[in-house]
């Protein structure tokens, strides 16, 4: 059976839902700036999906090959993004460069040039030892317009860490080009949540996003609670932002993954509603709960938890506009 979350995990802040995070964005300058996709007036708000990815087509591979051996196995192109988000009611999304096509960011850049008013880009850091990274994610930056870059810790060179000299270069720059990092634990927050802390304290300026709630699962024993812990701790670095994405993956039960309520509650409790986004991860979701479903299940999450309306309108979309929509990136001539 499993245990329940101790009461320090569980308890209630609501009068924390909607709290502004102490956290100043310097907005870039340059003679040339990309028109960002991400806008809404007072009276609305747009539904934003904070985590996908596309691929090239099998046709579109001719001219954006796949790296090797990371040829997908179900389709992801833009144009079926765009039905999908058309039928859901989803109006923009942040697109996540997929390993399929790893550093080589060509078709995703083709999509968000084609689609500039839809989408913003997530780069993939590149950590090789050369340290050719960092000029690389300057590049996609300031002459292709990403707003956001994402350490996957599993690229990192054998025995290297996120904190090593190109990682800390990247994040650091980051912070400086007011580009969020956003953070793959992919397996387990608890092997990276020092690495994240150190670079948190050392570069505080740097926005942080912990992708698919950093991959934390309801517990189901008193080692898996604290790890959940440690990502509610983590709440203390007002630059820190919570991705309540790809669902079917933390969650041990089918749609609409109800046991991820309390979860979600804690999240929003500790780090505020503006602080969280919710995030689908197409493709994959496509074949879980479907596109459209992705949506719906924040919604019935929601209701399992009374959340406010004016808390899920700040997960659905109102935290990833305020977080990109002042990012106006310079492109160089």
């Amino acid at each position: 059976m499993a245990l329940r979350l101790s009461s320090t995990v569980l308890s209630a802040v609501g009068s924390r839902h909607s709290r502004k995070p102490k956290l100043r964005f310097r907005i870039r300058s340059g003679a040339a700036t990309v028109r960002m996709a991400f806008s809404a007036t007072p009276s609305t708000s747009n539904v934003i999906d904070s985590h996908l990815h596309v691929w090239a087509s099998p046709q579109e591979a001719v001219e954006f090959p796949y790296s090797p051996g990371q040829e997908p196995t179900l389709p992801g192109n833009a144009d079926f993004l765009l039905q999908r988000m058309e039928e859901a009611g989803v109006d923009g999304a942040l697109i996540v460069q997929p390993i399929n096509h790893k550093f080589d960011h060509s078709y995703v850049t083709s999509v968000l040039k084609k689609y500039p008013t839809k989408f913003v880009g997530c780069c993939l850091a590149n950590p090789a030892d050369d340290g050719s990274g960092l000029k690389q994610f300057e590049d996609l930056v300031l002459k292709d317009g990403y707003c956001a870059v994402r350490f996957n810790p599993y690229l990192w060179p054998p025995g290297e860490k996120m904190t090593n000299k190109v990682g800390k270069a990247i994040f650091q720059r980051a912070g400086e080009l007011n580009v969020p990092v956003g953070f793959l634990c992919m397996k387990g927050l608890d092997l990276h949540i020092s690495e994240i802390e150190q670079l948190c304290t050392e570069f505080p300026s740097t926005v942080v996003l912990l992708d698919h709630l950093a991959f934390c699962k309801p517990p189901l024993n008193d080692d898996e609670g604290l790890v959940f812990s440690q990502l509610l701790n983590l709440s203390r670095f007002p630059q820190v932002y919570v991705k309540f994405s790809a669902l079917f993956r933390v969650s041990s039960v089918q749609f609409p993954y109800l046991d991820l309520s309390p979860l979600l509650s804690q999240v929003v409790s500790h780090f505020g509603a503006n602080r969280v986004m919710w995030g689908s991860d197409f493709p994959y979701v496509v074949a879980e709960c479907g596109y459209k479903g992705a949506k719906e299940a924040v919604h019935l999450i929601g209701n399992e938890i009374s959340l406010p309306l004016s808390d899920l309108e700040w997960i659905m979309g109102r935290t990833a506009t305020q977080l990109f929509q002042n990012q106006s990136t310079p492109v160089k001539n």
